[in-house]
């Protein structure tokens, strides 16, 4: 499988076996409260944070948290 296709397949929750969607969801981070949109699970409701999200822009915050 070409990484093309990877990035053309659906997330799927662990546990209901259902496909995520994009939605908007409440974040609390570091004290603070955000609204973003991330894929959760339509079922479950439980949320997907991507690599990229973990280490890239959660870390920014992190670490420009700490600095104040």
């Amino acid at each position: 499988m070409n990484s093309e296709n990877e990035h053309d397949m659906p997330w799927i929750c662990d546990k209901c076996k259902e496909k995520l969607v994009l939605r908007k969801v409440k974040v609390t981070y570091l004290g603070g409260n955000f609204e973003v949109e991330l894929r959760a699970c339509p079922k479950c409701n439980n949320v997907f944070i991507g690599e990229e999200l973990a280490l890239g822009k959660m870390l920014e915050v992190e670490k420009g948290l700490e600095d104040k």
